[in-house]
């Protein structure tokens, strides 16, 4: 992952709101969430989560799918997981403190 890569990925997560919005939608997994419930959730106002959900979606951080007439936002599990490598890439003096096997679910190994 490049250092401009995770700098949009904090830049986006570094509003109280957006970071609401995508902790809800990480916690739901892949059913995702359509606007309507994270509304009905958080009480943020329709046009605030628009501007949110298109910040997050523009840093990779959420995929969004239509299904008829809903769009339905899932978490970039992909970005999330390069996002956390990249984190802990140096961690530890250089010596790996992450369990083998979430170094292998991570596919980091």
């Amino acid at each position: 992952m490049k250092n401009t890569d995770a700098i949009q990925a904090f830049l986006a997560l570094g509003q109280e709101s957006r970071l609401n919005v995508f902790r809800l939608i990480v916690q739901r997994g892949d059913k995702g969430l359509t606007p309507s419930q994270i509304i009905e959730k958080l009480g943020i106002p329709n046009a605030t989560l628009s501007f949110h959900l298109k910040e997050l979606v523009k840093a990779d951080l959420l995929l969004v799918e239509r299904q008829s007439r809903n769009l339905i936002y899932r978490p970039n599990t992909g970005l999330v997981q390069d996002l956390s490598g990249f984190l802990l890439e140096n961690c530890c003096d250089g010596q790996s403190c992450i369990p083998v096997k979430v170094l292998k679910k991570a596919k980091l190994v």
